[in-house]
């Protein structure tokens, strides 16, 4: 009973919970844009806002109701990492949270993150986002069905609504792919790996002996409300319960000791994603309700029926908490998702497609970024400081080892976003070209928002230059994302607040100046140091690639203000007076400078953007090389 149910209801959401919507299909049925998004996921709704703040004409067709995706669609409410990184997109939309809930420790409400909001509230916050945007439309209710190509150049999709079977040709000069699942991507025929890659395949030190088709767990989450302590929400008990599957899930059930032995008491348990009003969003890793199932190459008819095993999983869960755990008042929340069961529109998905891009960023990139021959940090467009955190539990078949690899913050490379052979589309959501280990950590909540935006920014400035958005200069790029004010490089003590920003981003992406590298658990750290001093060794390894000689000093040697003339001539063969020296000091507020003291990094950030910038007037390739003036 409860499976027809479940599977009723998800029909139910297509049929009736699009009826309602109030942009109903009464367009023509071809469609010219400079943008096509397809997928309001969470990628895809950034992609399109910031597409279209971008100058270019811009449609998101989403097939649900909802735009958001993981954080809203899915229900998974509570984001992880980031907290530290303000950046862009992901820092507007939470600032709106702060606006709704009344500030930010109204939100620290669990303690898996600092961000916790009810999903119909991020859904509306989105909406209003897309809504301030009059280069931008949005149409729900429609699912892909094809892709338009020429050649090796996307030109546009098909669409079919979900509930009148009507269809859409939308012709696009650049296509984002904002699917869940990479499905754009993968009618395009661009080249695509699922599961993991052996490690002498990508040279990360992780441990896999064999590639092999292996996805992460996915998730229905479920919201539950607490309805007063003499309510009795109990749910009809599921087909095949049975409480020893959820053996572990706490310390308060756990008999068979041949399992990972819990941490967390069951209070602890639901309060791990407690939000606003009452509300908890139940998404829980450990003999909870993951399960293993991909759907990747699945129609969406078929991912319709087999998603019917997660929902019962989730309803097992639910049945296990208020039974064997005495949490009968909660309930599932009534206020939340517009389907039958009360339960998100889609599932939690952790893992999708990996397009082949003109770069694959893997793990060593993020735990020795100045290490690598591909440098590839300097073409930053987003950035995140999540772990590496694999969900394997429910497949034994899967390597166990992958949760929690040390790396530092980090940046996502643009090449990752841009195909290797196809022209006129460009990768958003889990679908960008990292290795299957990196995207335990790029999957995450604000660093797709991220990804999302500069997937807009590049397809829209691809778009108004009528050009391949891999003929778009990196630093373009990065400079149109710095003026949104978004992070390049992955600086925890320098936020846009700051009044050197621009500038300690800019040297940070030269590679001049390198951030020291902090790897801690659930939020990692790259620090500036704004103030430390440098001696030569530490200087000299990020000024070698862009000076030919070695200065023949000291690497020992604290560096000092003389010897910030010496760098200002060998790079511009001019010696600033030292009156002009003073008066860039003088407007950027530090004190007079002394060429016999220590110099602090802040001071060569700033000095050598406003007087070399070597940001604009030395271009990269999308390997991070340094190519010409």
């Amino acid at each position: 009973m409860i499976a027809q149910r479940s599977f009723i209801s998800s029909l139910i959401l297509l049929l009736i919970g699009l009826t309602s919507m109030s942009s109903a299909p009464t367009f023509a049925q071809t469609r010219r844009v400079d943008v096509l998004v397809v997928g309001g996921g969470t990628g895809g709704t950034a992609a399109g806002i910031q597409a279209a703040r971008s100058g270019a004409q811009t449609l998101i067709v989403e097939p649900t109701p909802w735009l958001g995706g993981m954080m809203t669609s899915a229900g998974v409410s509570a984001t992880d990492g980031n907290h530290m990184l303000p950046s862009g997109l992901w820092a507007e939309f939470r600032d709106q949270l702060y606006k709704v809930y009344g500030g930010a420790n109204r939100i620290a409400t669990g303690w898996v993150s600092n961000t916790h909001f009810e999903p119909h509230v991020g859904d509306s916050i989105f909406k209003s986002m897309a809504g301030k945007e009059s280069k931008l439309e949005v149409l729900y209710g429609y699912e892909l069905t094809d892709i338009l190509k020429k050649g090796s150049e996307v030109q546009g999709a098909r669409f079919r609504h979900v509930r009148t079977g009507k269809k859409l040709t939308v012709r696009s000069r650049q296509l984002v792919d904002g699917t869940e699942l990479g499905d754009a991507i993968a009618k395009a025929g661009i080249p695509f790996d699922v599961g993991m890659e052996a490690s002498s395949l990508t040279g990360e030190d992780v441990n896999v002996p064999t590639s092999n088709d292996i996805i992460q767990d996915l998730t229905y989450a479920v919201i539950l409300k607490d309805y007063g302590s003499k309510a009795d929400c109990t749910i009809v008990r599921p087909k095949n319960y049975d409480p020893r599957e959820f053996d572990g899930s706490c310390t308060d059930y756990y008999t068979d000791k041949t399992r990972i032995q819990p941490n967390v008491d069951a209070k602890k348990m639901m309060t791990y994603g407690q939000l606003p009003n009452r509300k908890y969003m139940i998404n829980w890793p450990g003999h909870g309700n993951d399960i293993y199932l991909n759907l990747i190459d699945r129609s969406p008819s078929q991912r319709l029926i087999d998603l019917d095993s997660a929902k019962q999983q989730t309803y097992r869960f639910i049945y296990f908490l208020q039974t064997q755990l005495g949490f009968r008042h909660l309930g599932l929340a009534d206020d939340e998702f517009p389907t039958a069961d009360r339960l998100p529109l889609i599932p939690y998905h952790r893992e999708s497609r990996r397009m082949h891009g003109l770069t694959r960023f893997k793990v060593q990139h993020i735990a020795q970024p100045f290490r690598e021959e591909e440098s590839l940090y300097r073409t930053g467009i987003a950035v995140g400081d999540y772990p590496i955190d694999h969900h394997h539990r429910k497949n034994p078949n899967a390597p166990q080892h992958l949760g929690f690899y040390p790396v530092p913050s980090f940046n996502v490379p643009l090449g990752s976003l841009i195909p290797k052979t196809v022209t006129g589309i460009i990768a958003a959501e889990k679908s960008i070209s990292v290795s299957n280990v990196v995207n335990g950590t790029t999957r995450l909540q604000p660093c797709v928002l991220l990804t999302g935006q500069a997937a807009g920014l590049l397809a829209a400035k691809a778009a108004l230059a009528n050009q391949p958005a891999a003929t778009i200069p990196v630093r373009e790029v990065q400079q149109a994302l710095l003026d949104a004010k978004a992070y390049l490089m992955p600086y925890a003590d320098i936020t846009p607040a700051h009044p050197h920003f621009v500038s300690i981003q800019h040297i940070g992406a030269t590679g001049i100046l390198r951030g020291r590298l902090q790897p801690s658990g659930w939020a990692n750290r790259t620090w500036f140091d704004a103030d430390s001093i440098m001696t030569w060794g530490q200087l000299w390894p990020g000024l070698k690639p862009y000076l030919s000689n070695q200065p023949g000093r000291d690497m020992l040697a604290v560096v000092t203000g003389r010897d910030l003339l010496w760098v200002l001539e060998a790079f511009t063969s001019v010696t600033p007076s030292e009156n002009r020296l003073k008066e860039i000091y003088a407007d950027a507020g530090f004190p007079s400078w002394d060429p016999n003291r220590s110099l602090r990094r802040i001071e060569l950030a700033v000095v050598l953007d406003r007087w070399v910038n070597p940001f604009r007037f030395r271009s990269i390739n999308h390997q991070g090389n340094i190519s010409s003036l």
